[in-house]
């Protein structure tokens, strides 16, 4: 977005703090409250100075209280306003007037936009984006038949499935900070045995190269955990599949939340039922022993995800909103 029109990003840290990248202006606003002490809530006054020159805001996160009060802000100064849901971040509800504050819901899937069919706000799909340049794919693939995940390590990114679903004789790399202690212990005790290795302390600029040594992506993630808790949006998008196939990687997903939009079953990877061990299990052999085809299936891929998701279509549709 800041490569055609002046852009700011504002969010929250522990002290005042502006700072470029590249053409974005990134203002931090320090010593922001903990609303109801929940650390993913934050709020601070300052945020309305930062409001005064802005022609559109742009909420990312929209059970926040700061996108609350920065669309009712935004309301009175004559500014439009929109909204994205992210998902994850702060636990709190939306009611319908803090809902027709905004001008319209931006949504990343379509599955977003089903959960918020109800909403009265105008709806509009401007879908996720990748860096196509960023994330490319290798200039050969890697000696051995890698598979790998990215993401928080939770109970809904159904793991501990994909762990079960390893041949023995298979590696797997499972990157991603790791929130939940239980699941992680548990992880480790099933990966006892099997070629599995856990990195959670990846730098973001490393994370490139780790999906250009792998042959595949994979995000299993559940409605159901293996502790039974249930989620009716465990994925809004699947970010790290974009990655994984902007990186040239064939995909496999489970037919949860937002994840059947990004991959084409047969054509870019292979779409599975939730947590069926078996058939997870099948389609990684699969592309071990088809390289040839697993190979077109990475290039089919790579073309999708520049084709529909680089960030400057994202921020074509964005921008249309806007004006809209």
């Amino acid at each position: 977005m800041s490569k055609i029109t002046p852009t700011e990003l504002l969010t929250f840290g522990e002290n005042d703090e502006t700072r470029s990248d590249g053409a974005l202006t990134v203002r931090i606003i320090g010593g922001a409250r903990a609303v109801r002490n929940d650390p993913y809530d934050r709020f601070s006054p300052a945020l309305f100075d930062y409001l005064d020159s802005a022609d559109v805001v742009h909420c990312h996160q929209i059970h926040a209280t700061s996108s609350i009060m920065a669309a009712e802000y935004s309301k009175r100064t004559g500014k439009r306003v929109f909204v994205t849901d992210l998902g994850g971040g702060p636990s709190g509800d939306v009611s319908r007037a803090h809902d027709a504050l905004f001008d319209a819901h931006l949504h990343i899937s379509a599955f977003s936009q089903r959960l918020w069919e109800k909403s009265r706000t105008r709806s509009i799909l401007i879908s996720g984006g990748v860096d196509t340049e960023r994330f490319r794919p290798a200039a050969e693939p890697p000696g051995e038949f890698r598979a790998i995940f990215v993401g928080r390590i939770l109970p809904h990114k159904g793991i501990d499935v994909l762990i079960d679903a390893m041949p023995d004789d298979m590696q797997l790399d499972v990157i991603g900070r790791a929130y939940d202690d239980r699941y992680f212990a548990d992880l480790k005790d099933r990966a006892r045995g099997k070629r599995v290795s856990f990195v959670t302390d990846l730098a973001d600029d490393n994370l490139p190269d780790a999906y250009r040594g792998a042959s595949c992506v994979v995000l299993p993630s559940a409605y159901r955990t293996i502790y039974g808790d249930e989620s009716f949006a465990p994925e809004l998008l699947g970010q790290t599949l974009l990655e994984g196939m902007a990186s040239g990687l064939p995909a496999i997903c489970t037919d949860v939340g937002a994840m059947p939009e990004i991959v084409v079953d047969g054509a870019t990877g292979f779409v599975i039922p939730d947590r069926d061990i078996a058939a997870l299990r099948n389609k990684l052999s699969w592309l071990r022993e088809n390289p040839d085809a697993a190979a077109r299936i990475g290039k089919a891929a790579r073309h999708h995800a520049v084709q529909h998701f680089s960030w400057e279509t994202v921020v074509e549709r964005c921008l249309s909103a806007y004006e809209s």
